[in-house]
């Protein structure tokens, strides 16, 4: 063909394919021609109906460049396309749009990495545009699995590797932002993408797992290219999270928790707790519940698997509830708790079977180390949920939780995988934990509706317990209670302290809640006292946190008859010291002795009374003196200094209960309260939850029968306890067990056959008074002296008129 044919050819070519022409130098080496580039941009705002046509053409160059490995050329056509989508936003940019696409799609699946970051780039400036139409048909998801398999990429060149990573989450972070508001598109967060996206980030955020958090909240780098993967992955990710609404919580979380289970990272746990407090802090604070929720779920899932891996769940939930807002564990609060206590019941019975059946491998043999382990983050995460609760949910927590425990007598023993009662006296240990755990930090200016009968008298039955852990558990839980101004580290030891406004305690008036709490449950806490220093197996633990107890109640819940009570309750401490009936060892009578004393030196000092305090501060002196053993300091050490045997004490050592009620007297305290010892009342439920044989049962039973008996009837009990009828109520108690104890068995039977005669022949004397009905309908009989009697004809034999039958 001749050149001039050639050239008149190229005339008729069409304006656009020219002014695209044009663009491309000679030699790819001097990059974009400009000025032409211009020309173009002002032919395509000029005829923008031509655009759709100008894209086809520069997609079809850039498809050609790419096959003859033309890469300068390559990279001038994405230039080109670049500048005319920022500057073009006609309603005809969406054909356009589909051949940029096409580009990018092409540069994606090319082998060469620059030509992939290349692509991505364009595939990014693309996404921060702002389309003024909207599209129908555009569609995402090979974008979605072309950049999130470039996240996993695994180049040879370490340098090109992280290049193509760091591109492949600067795609998905597009894709996000270019599809998430956008509700024509498909659902970036259906499960088949958000089961690409999630695990792409999290493998790159992995990777980079030595850089920890920076921040609760997202922030842009300043410097994008000293940027590392795992950097720009978190706030990909925390990007991602924040636009997540309501319903897309759950489609961008499980995926988390699947990768986490694929990858066994929860045994690890510190990738776990990273992975979630990026999701808590990132998210809508309205939405953590959803999140709490989510991994409770996961928990049930995960039951029969092993402890490291369901302690590392609990773990991410105490992260989780530390870092959500107040009252985010939703609406289901009392779920939480007991899907929680379910898991704990779970690893104490796991642990005391020594196995479990696991579905796919069989029977797994436990650690036993790890199961407590588990049992330990269970119980700190109840706490952690406990805190983020208001006052009142939290004592519907703790009403839930005693309800869990299993009281002889009171709750029924939880069903059990054939643990026994060493599985109900685990539990109870554990359950006790987690509620000292709720309980810890808990203020109310209510007690007497915070903590009702149904809470309290549970919770009391346990300080009778033999057992010296729950014990000191329940003594925990009371201080913790009480404690309402933070005065409890200020009595963590027992000391003799001289002058007490050092310690800056805080006291505040009672109020008439605290009397009516008082006035209604301090007979039942004082025995409680009373009868813990009893215990022959209390040991340093408990002295310290009685008195811490003693201590409260005097600053938090006392007025002028509590502190009267308190006072007496000291003395009797000191005479059960005394006591050679009740067999104390050595160490506990003299550490009653020190606790009876650290206590009334406190409260001397509380009452003001300079006579009382004298005398306690005369007392002290003596001790320290003569027997320095009875004082907390020589007591309450690593190594107690105490004799071997405790001589009799009288005199200037102890402290007088007359010289106290005549100095506290002078100064308006009831004296006839004072001076009356305190004796404990023992109620028929103190002595059923702490059965030690079969004698004590069965005097009991005598006792109760004894008490309601015709001889005893003109005796009625008195709420104020009295010397005479107390002393003489012991010593018939003492007989009875005696009598119960050495007696031959045939007596013991003649006995308890005469009082079953004398009951049952009172039971028919009331019946016979209570079945006599009046004039039935059967009819009367006439005895022989002509007079009418009504005779006593059963019910079932009576004939009733039809019209009161029914």
């Amino acid at each position: 063909m001749p050149f001039w044919v050639c050239g008149c050819c190229g005339a008729l070519r069409p304006r656009y394919k020219r002014l695209v022409d044009n663009i491309f130098p000679e030699d790819p080496e001097d990059g974009l021609v400009k000025a032409n580039m211009e020309k173009l941009t002002f032919y395509a705002l000029s005829a923008p109906e031509k655009l759709d046509r100008i894209g086809a053409y520069l997609s079809e160059r850039l498809s050609r460049d790419v096959a003859r490995h033309r890469y300068g050329y390559v990279c001038i056509a994405m230039e080109a396309l670049d500048q005319l989508l920022m500057a073009c936003h006609c309603q005809s940019i969406n054909l356009f749009v589909e051949s940029f696409l096409k580009m990018v799609r092409k540069l994606l699946e090319a082998d060469k990495p620059n030509l992939q970051i290349l692509g991505t780039n364009s595939f990014v400036k693309f996404a921060n545009i702002e389309e003024d139409t909207p599209s129908y048909h555009r569609s995402y998801d090979f974008f979605v699995s072309r950049f999130s398999e470039m996240c996993h990429s695994s180049y040879e060149d370490p340098d090109f590797r992280t290049k193509i990573r760091m591109a492949g989450i600067k795609g998905l972070q597009g894709v996000v932002r270019k599809t998430v508001n956008d509700e024509l598109q498909a659902n970036i967060w259906d499960p088949q993408h958000m089961d690409k996206i999630v695990p792409s980030l999290l493998f790159n955020l992995q990777s980079g797992e030595g850089t920890e958090s920076r921040s609760p909240s997202p922030l842009q780098s300043s410097k994008k290219e000293k940027e590392s993967p795992a950097e720009l992955t978190e706030r990909c990710f925390r990007e991602l999270l924040g636009r997540a609404a309501y319903g897309n919580i759950k489609n961008a979380v499980t995926p988390v928790l699947m990768h986490l289970d694929n990858h066994s990272l929860w045994e690890g746990k510190t990738f776990a707790v990273r992975c979630f407090k990026i999701i808590m802090y990132s998210i809508q604070s309205q939405h953590s519940h959803l999140v709490i929720q989510q991994l409770l779920g996961h928990l049930d899932a995960n039951s029969k698997s092993s402890a490291t891996v369901r302690a590392g769940i609990v773990e991410v939930l105490l992260e989780a509830a530390a870092i959500a807002a107040s009252g985010s564990v939703g609406p289901t609060v009392l779920e939480v708790f007991n899907t929680l206590l379910r898991h704990l019941r779970l690893s104490v019975d796991y642990e005391l079977t020594g196995s479990y059946d696991c579905t796919n491998i069989g029977t797994k043999i436990i650690k036993e180390h790890e199961e407590r382990q588990l049992q330990e983050a269970v119980i700190r995460t109840i706490g952690s949920f406990a805190n983020t609760l208001p006052t009142y949910q939290r004592s519907e927590v703790m009403l839930f939780i005693m309800g869990k425990i299993p009281i002889p007598g009171m709750h029924p023993t939880l069903p059990s995988t054939g643990s026994g009662p060493e599985g109900n006296r685990m539990i109870q240990v554990m359950l006790l934990k987690s509620l000292r755990q709720v309980t810890c930090g808990f203020q109310t200016t209510n007690m007497l509706t915070a903590l009702p009968n149904s809470f309290l008298d549970p919770l009391l039955s346990f300080a009778l317990q033999e057992d010296a852990e729950i014990r000191l558990l329940v003594l925990e839980i009371l201080v913790s209670l009480i404690d309402r101004h933070d005065n409890l580290p200020k009595f963590s030891t027992i000391s003799i302290i001289s002058d007490i406004s050092v310690l800056k305690l805080k006291v505040d008036k009672c109020s008439r809640q605290d009397n009516l709490f008082m006035k209604k449950h301090a007979q039942h806490l004082y025995r409680h006292i009373y009868l813990c220093c009893k215990e022959q197996s209390s040991v340093r633990p408990h002295f310290e946190k009685l008195y811490s107890l003693l201590a409260l109640i005097s600053m938090e819940l006392a007025n002028e008859e509590v502190v009267v009570d308190l006072i007496r309750v000291a003395l009797a401490l000191q005479d059960l010291a005394l006591s050679s009936e009740e067999m104390l060892p050595v160490y506990n009578r003299c550490a009653v002795h020190a606790l009876s004393s650290a206590y009334l030196n406190l409260i001397s000092q509380l009452t003001t009374v300079p006579a009382f305090c004298q005398h306690v501060h005369e007392v002290i002196e003596m001790r320290q003196k003569e027997s320095p053993y009875l004082l907390p300091e020589d007591v309450f050490i690593e190594n107690p200094k105490i004799p071997k045997t405790l001589e009799k004490l009288e005199g200037e050592l102890l402290f007088q209960q007359a010289k106290i009620t005549e100095v506290l007297g002078g100064s308006g305290y009831n004296t006839e309260r004072l001076a009356t010892p305190y004796v404990p009342q023992f109620t028929d439920e103190d002595r059923l939850s702490k059965r030690k044989s079969i004698g004590e049962t069965i005097s009991l039973q005598v006792e109760v029968e004894s008490r309601n008996s015709p001889e005893k009837e003109e005796c009625v009990y008195s709420p104020v306890d009295s010397v005479g009828v107390e002393e003489q109520e012991k010593e018939r108690r003492r007989q009875v067990v005696e009598k119960f104890q050495k007696a031959p068995f045939e007596e013991i039977a003649a006995h308890c056959g005469a009082r079953a005669t004398m009951l049952q022949s009172k039971l028919n004397q009331i019946f016979e008074i209570t079945i006599r009905p009046p004039p039935s309908p059967s009819g009367t009989i006439t005895s022989s002296y002509g007079q009418t009697q009504s005779r006593s004809v059963p019910v079932y034999e009576m004939k009733f008129p039809d019209l009161c039958v029914y």
